[in-house]
């Protein structure tokens, strides 16, 4: 098994402080429909950073699924400069053939030897489950396959819902994975959990096991309106999770942040939201976001948060990729020495 890097921001430098004090949108950029080689580009889905090549990876849901690099991302936010788009990668089998339009790609875990972790949404057919999956930055190709919990697969009232699958994966502080469904699986339905996601944890020897639930503390009883947590990310000192909880209705797009303590292995109660924001106001677009991912730091050590949308291939959305940073008040104690 090959691991991402433990490369977690600690609170002080990646959350508001006070905490109500929210976040500052510094930058939004809006990337093109096409590439330069007439290719159409967007269903992006989740976001990695690449701090040593100042390179932001986007991963497309797209039919035939692909890996694009923007950047560069630091440059840029000092500059005041438009992000560089490079050539879509495809995500491709063993053989090398293209993966088929059931793959789905959605969260995105970089790794240490020019890899990345992709995991897929999946359908409620056999051949077509939910998986994750490890794939080589320098051809696409895919290098390894994981199952997801049985717990989660799809079986008569039982597994991830259709168009429900996973869409959040996360470096973890021990340096393996975690991720999470975004919507409850059809048992927890069934036991009235409207609201409560499962999540799963993947340790250094490869070995994935269920790691508790998270409430995402917005059920809606609106039969229009859909509620799913679409990203999650870690940090540490100490450990946490940061949730990208998003409400649709047809044409109609909120989201909100939540802060959730690390889940315990085993515990049976769901996590309850320490904190959270609303991430769609007058500063930042009404808009599907979908991905996250830690950015570079800002000069006073403040670490940025890169959020990414996905313009569903409509011609009336668009591919968005925007840079907070979290506040700071006068009240705070200053930042630590670096």
């Amino acid at each position: 098994m090959v691991w991402p890097l433990p490369e977690l921001p600690m609170r002080w430098e990646a959350l508001p402080c006070p905490l109500d004090a929210g976040w500052a949108l510094i930058r939004l950029w809006e990337l093109p429909k096409r590439a330069d080689n007439g290719l159409s580009l967007g269903g992006f889905s989740a976001a990695a950073y690449q701090a040593s090549d100042d390179r932001l990876w986007l991963v497309s849901d797209a039919s035939r699924g692909y890996l694009l690099p923007v950047g560069p991302v630091a440059k840029a936010l000092q500059s005041g400069g438009q992000l560089q788009v490079g050539p879509r990668l495809v995500l491709r089998n063993q053989s090398g053939t293209p993966l088929p339009s059931t793959s789905d790609a959605e969260g995105l875990v970089l790794t240490g030897d020019h890899g990345v972790w992709i995991v897929s949404e999946g359908r409620r057919r056999a051949g077509h489950q939910a998986r994750l999956q490890r794939f080589s930055l320098r051809n696409g190709r895919l290098l390894e396959t994981m199952s997801l919990p049985s717990s989660w697969t799809a079986l008569p009232g039982q597994g991830l819902a259709v168009n429900q699958g996973p869409e959040s994966l996360t470096r973890s502080i021990d340096g393996g994975m975690v991720l999470a469904a975004e919507a409850p699986l059809l048992q927890d339905l069934e036991v009235g959990g409207r609201d409560i996601v499962r999540l799963a944890h993947v340790n250094l020897e490869g070995v994935m096991q269920a790691r508790g639930r998270i409430r995402l503390d917005s059920f809606s009883s609106d039969p229009k309106q859909t509620v799913g947590l679409t990203e999650l990310l870690a940090l540490d000192g100490p450990p946490a999770l940061l949730a990208l909880i998003r409400r649709h209705r047809p044409l109609q797009w909120t989201a909100r942040l939540q802060v959730f303590s690390w889940p315990e292995p085993m515990s049976p109660l769901a996590l309850q939201p320490i904190t959270g924001w609303d991430l769609t106001s007058e500063e930042i677009p009404r808009d599907n976001w979908e991905g996250l991912a830690w950015g570079p730091k800002l000069e006073d050590g403040r670490r940025t948060l890169v959020i990414v949308s996905d313009d569903n291939f409509s011609l009336i959305q668009r591919n968005l990729v925007g840079v907070l940073a979290p506040r700071r008040s006068p009240r705070c104690q200053s930042l630590p020495e670096h």
